[in-house]
């Protein structure tokens, strides 16, 4: 008969799926740590939450403040107050909004 080798032998095939099967373990734990969030746990809940509490308080007291001055200078005790609150609390809400909408470790959604 012929004495040549076989093209295929099952010593090479074992060899390519190793190669592959690690190849994919490689991949998948790439994008394993490419998912992860950059801060873990508690920390960034606390930072988000305390991100929410600034931009609410910063938002109102703002807007009263501001208001209070336009209403000192022009003389509109009551009128300029109440605008400025209402758009502190808009503001405050925006900003809220978009914090929410943003992905922890990147750009927004």
């Amino acid at each position: 008969m012929n004495d040549e080798k076989s093209a295929r032998e099952p010593i090479g095939e074992d060899a390519r799926i190793d190669a592959l099967e690690a190849r994919l373990n490689a991949a998948s734990e790439r994008e394993k740590q490419r998912n992860e969030p950059q801060v873990k746990g508690a920390d960034a809940n606390y930072r988000s939450g305390d991100r929410v509490l600034a931009d609410l308080l910063g938002g109102v007291l703002g807007g009263l403040v501001f208001g209070w001055l336009f209403d000192w200078l022009a003389g509109t005790l009551p009128w300029g107050l109440l605008v400025g609150l209402f758009l502190g609390i808009v503001v405050a809400f925006r900003n809220i909004i978009r914090s929410a909408n943003r992905r922890p470790d990147g750009p927004p959604r």
